[in-house]
């Protein structure tokens, strides 16, 4: 009964205001990526999205049954509502129903939760994933059997193609089995995850950190906020709350010495297994970092069960009723207030004015114009928010680059226009349209933009200016005398 009325207020809180948010550009990347034909799918997956393929794979089927806002983001609820019973399994299995409930109270009313329940990727996903794993894990280490170690195989092959950062949990929980006879019992299951992820794998290794490039170096002040981020986002009170009831579940253990033991005790284990989750991948990826910058907050929202299971352990560790239930409220209070704040100031990234700029060139356009992007990409969004309006494929502006087609193919996801394209349109077109997004500091455009302000400028004498968040879109209009030219 309890469980079930956390989920129900779990699930007012994230589809309350679901739409308040703006689409932005990597939710508009999603859904056009699952529109795309099979051929177009899988040659896309390949080149450069493998990554969250499970998601899109899903998504591709939810599209079916409806394709507002509201109802592509009410997929990612779905599975954020999915991972409360999924938390609360797994904290009974390693502690017991009491801890199980609070961690369920916690991650109910977690911003960071509820902020990538909220939007169309693969997070939330992962999460439940994650805890699924997680779940059989310590459901066959506990009571070994044929049905368990498959669910642990195919929960964990799930969650790798949910998110490639998988590969850190598995290694996690390996970490906290090493040098233990229960490691063996394993081995059979982790060669089948690792076979089965060899695809996703060798994607990885051919792509490199090319899609991820833009990432920058983290720095102190980055690891604090996200610590703030992912214990609700209210700031170090919160956060030093956590770390309190983190701690209350770990000092009272007897002879720490045989923590790092392989044969340390069951209650000495499952801390050892928490901590491992939590701390692990945040560490090696930082640690990776200083060579090249893989660091991202969002992709570790994946340790979101450790960090509450952990804590809903302390707490319940705590003697007096009264004080669990003082502590316990206010972290809850503390998280919805930060639930609150989510909705007034984003966190994680700035949201671009896509939807703003698509609809003030299509209220702006006449018969006969064109329209340039200034990377391949940026025609994603352009076209999420034209199917928003109603409106086919043909209608607006002719586009011009990228173009492979009427319909967006795998080939428009990548590419800069040339000069020779460019230096074309002057000849067929009177008024064309660019748009760029991600053209480098202000100040200091990147190569792409500067060869697109000398060309067109030789092109078209009349220039306008309109500006939204992050991007910016130009109307290149009227013609030179001949004698100018």
């Amino acid at each position: 009964m309890t469980l079930s009325l956390l989920v129900v207020a779990a699930a007012s809180l994230r589809f309350l205001f679901l739409v308040q948010k703006p689409f932005w550009f990597d939710e508009c990347f999603s859904v056009e990526v699952a529109r795309l034909s099979w051929h177009d799918f899988g040659r896309l997956l390949w080149r450069r999205e493998a990554n969250m393929s499970l998601y899109y794979l899903m998504l591709r089927g939810w599209l079916h049954f409806g394709s507002s806002p509201f109802f592509i983001r009410s997929l990612s609820v779905i599975f954020s509502l999915a991972s409360l019973p999924a938390v609360f399994w797994l904290a009974s299995k390693v502690f017991d129903r009491r801890v199980g409930l609070i961690a369920v109270a916690l991650l109910s009313c977690n911003a960071y939760s509820i902020r990538y329940a909220q939007e169309a990727r693969s997070y939330s996903l992962f999460v439940f994933l994650a805890a699924l794993s997680s779940g059989f894990f310590v459901a066959a280490l506990q009571e070994p059997s044929r049905r368990r170690r498959v669910g642990y195989v195919l929960a964990s092959i799930l969650a790798v193609y949910a998110h490639l950062y998988t590969l850190l949990l598995l290694g996690a929980q390996w970490l906290s089995l090493r040098r233990t006879t229960a490691s063996r019992s394993f081995r059979g299951a982790w060669i089948w995850i690792g076979v089965t992820s060899l695809p996703l794998v060798v994607f990885a290794a051919k792509t490199g950190a090319g899609p991820i490039r833009w990432i920058q170096r983290p720095g102190l002040h980055d690891l604090l906020d996200f610590g703030e981020r992912l214990s609700g986002n209210d700031g170090a009170v919160l956060l030093l709350l956590y770390a309190a009831a983190c701690l209350a579940a770990i000092v009272p253990l007897k002879g720490s010495a045989q923590f790092f033991r392989g044969d340390a005790r069951w209650e000495v284990w499952r801390l050892r297994f928490l901590l491992s989750w939590l701390i692990l991948p945040v560490a090696f990826t930082l640690l990776l970092s200083m060579a090249r910058p893989i660091f991202l907050g969002r992709y570790f929202n994946f340790c979101l069960p450790a960090l509450v299971i952990l804590a809903a352990s302390g707490l319940a560790s705590l003697r007096s009723k009264l004080l669990l239930g003082a502590i316990l409220a206010a972290m809850l209070l503390l998280s919805l207030q930060g639930t609150f704040s989510y909705y007034a100031h984003d966190f994680d990234l700035e949201r671009d004015g896509s939807k703003a700029a698509t609809d003030y060139i299509l209220d702006h356009a006449q018969a006969g114009d064109a329209i340039l992007f200034h990377i391949a990409e940026t025609r994603v969004p352009y076209e999420f928010f034209k199917s928003i309006r109603g409106v086919g494929p043909s209608s607006g502006p002719e586009t011009v680059y990228p173009r492979h087609g009427e319909r967006l193919d795998y080939r428009d996801f990548t590419g800069k226009p040339t000069e020779e394209l460019i230096q074309s349109l002057a000849g067929h077109y009177s008024r064309v349209w660019v748009v760029l997004m991600s053209n480098g500091d202000p100040g200091h455009p990147d190569a792409t933009t500067l060869m697109l302000n000398s060309l067109f400028g030789k092109s078209f004498p009349r220039m306008e200016h309109s500006w939204f968040p992050k991007i910016e879109v130009r109307l290149y209009s009227g013609t030179w005398p001949p004698e100018a030219r």
